[in-house]
């Protein structure tokens, strides 16, 4: 049954990607322009592409209490290269401390490799979209974290404009964890504002849906500062709107970007 699934979400995978890299053939810039634009603070992933010719990192510490035990994530780095207007490879990083009692354990997360397509831009009702896919390489962890089968991922980013200060981003995908079981259906809708040249706040609703489980739900919010185009500091809190969710979260943040390529 475990592999007919696994086998079921590579299929699932190898469609989507399939569809965006058709869709990739058209002309689409959703390219940052002005200051960058970045996935964290908040769950809503950003619709836009890296600046070409740029690595940009985004790098996260957070603590998360779970019923009696904590998360601590020492860091989680996201890491995009922009490599034209359409599309930026992507690689995330995580190291993670679980204690639940007196149990103790740390160790690499399964390292996600991946990209983000822009599909279209916004038109009317239509929101500017993307999509995001990566895979967990069971390799590439610590044998803590370590999963039998690759973790794949995806999730489409949509944005409206509201003003010109005011968006709404939402995100609808699909995880898979690496252990053969039903995938967590996922949604975030987060309402962002920039607060004159500088700052930055959103609030957001966020959660997740597996077959035969309790749904999980969450709220959150945050704040971004930024130092100049290139570089910003953010924070952030949520918590669980039901038992089998996160109690709460805190976390803090900094990115930047870096021209790498000259072409």
């Amino acid at each position: 049954m475990h592999m007919t699934l696994y086998r079921e979400a590579t299929a699932t995978i190898k469609l989507i990607v399939f569809f965006s890299l058709t869709t990739f053939l058209q002309q689409v810039n959703a390219q940052q322009t002005g200051r960058m634009d970045t996935d964290r603070p908040d769950q809503t992933e950003s619709v836009s592409i890296t600046k070409k010719d740029y690595l940009q990192a985004e790098i996260g510490f957070n603590k998360e209490k779970y019923g009696t035990g904590f998360t601590w994530v020492h860091p989680t780095a996201l890491w995009k290269l922009g490599l034209n207007s359409r599309f930026e490879l992507r690689l995330i990083t995580e190291a993670n401390t679980l204690k639940s009692g007196p149990t103790k354990i740390s160790g690499l997360v399964p390292t996600q490799i991946g990209g983000k397509i822009a599909l279209w831009k916004e038109k009317g009702i239509i929101p500017q979209t993307s999509l995001i896919f990566h895979t967990g390489i069971p390799a590439l962890g610590s044998t803590t974290f370590k999963t039998p089968f690759l973790s794949p991922n995806f999730r489409f980013t949509l944005q409206h404009t509201i003003t010109d200060r005011i968006a709404l981003g939402y995100n609808l995908g699909a995880e898979w964890d690496g252990n053969g079981g039903s995938p967590d259906w996922i949604y975030t809708l987060a309402p962002g504002i920039n607060l004159g040249e500088r700052w930055y706040a959103y609030a957001e609703i966020f959660g997740s849906i597996r077959s035969l489980e309790k749904p999980l739900h969450g709220i959150d919010g945050g704040i971004a500062y930024y130092f100049n185009e290139n570089c910003k500091i953010d924070f952030s809190g949520g918590k669980g709107l039901n038992e089998e969710s996160v109690v709460y979260y805190v976390a803090v943040g900094f990115s930047f970007r870096i021209k790498v390529l000259n072409r």
